[in-house]
């Protein structure tokens, strides 16, 4: 059950067309679904605001298929599945973005937020985690722009894209090497900025821990960080902010 359904009970106990038993009986009708391997959260979108998305990785195809069918069987319209192994994929009825390693089923819905989310990277070897945290964005309702290979080796191209730094409401700054790129954006931007440290980079990167510890150091002000490679979660936090109103 959805905010919007939650609303509805409620405005239906107060119109006197529902007695506040039968709604509380809705309202606590399986919060989750125990299939053994998993624990299906249905009261996810309630809670959050977003509904449940699956972890793919080191999960069988059939246990996916199995969550996917207990989230379609309470009206979930678009699942997301992140981190899907290309060969899991192929046993599954999903359209898959392989490059993202994202897999989905149901329509896109249209962009809800604010204004636009921009997804920047520092180059082309970071578009994976950049095109999960663009795939994402989207997912959950948001405009995303797109500012691919834009890195401080050559800063210029940054700078000639000042006006989509400047019109975003929020930007995932996706880096390796020493990620110097989120710093950069932090301090042209006036809205919250995202950095995802990537593990590109050469033996002293450490796998992205190099770009981490030069992210969390970050001199520029309204700068947060996720971790390695963790571009769901840039993007789940950039929706968020994307999605909030005065309440």
């Amino acid at each position: 059950m959805n905010k919007q359904e939650t609303l509805e009970v409620l405005k239906n106990i107060q119109a006197g067309t529902v007695s506040p038993e039968d709604a509380l009986l809705k309202l606590y009708a399986e919060p989750f679904k125990d299939l053994g391997y998993a624990k299906v959260d249905h009261h996810r979108e309630l809670r959050q605001g977003i509904p449940e998305v699956i972890y793919g990785a080191n999960k069988t195809s059939e246990q996916i298929a199995g969550i996917v069918g207990a989230m379609q069987e309470k009206g979930q319209r678009l699942i997301l599945i992140t981190r899907l192994p290309p060969e899991v994929a192929k046993k599954l009825p999903v359209k898959y973005h392989e490059i993202a390693q994202i897999g989905m089923i149901g329509e896109m819905p249209k962009p809800s937020g604010i204004g636009k989310i921009v997804i920047a990277t520092g180059g082309t070897s970071d578009m994976p985690v950049a095109e999960e945290a663009a795939l994402t964005a989207e997912a959950l309702g948001n405009e995303v722009v797109r500012l691919y290979d834009v890195g401080v080796a050559g800063f210029h191209r940054l700078l000639s894209n000042l006006e989509v730094i400047m019109n975003a409401q929020a930007i995932v700054s996706i880096a390796g090497m020493e990620g110097a790129l989120t710093s950069v954006i932090g301090g042209l931007a006036d809205c919250p900025v995202i950095g995802v440290p990537t593990s590109v980079g050469y033996g002293a990167s450490f796998g992205g821990i190099a770009a981490l510890l030069s992210m969390l150091n970050s001199c520029a002000s309204g700068v947060s960080v996720v971790n390695i490679d963790n571009g769901f979660g840039a993007a789940y936090l950039a929706s968020i902010i994307n999605h909030q109103r005065q309440k």
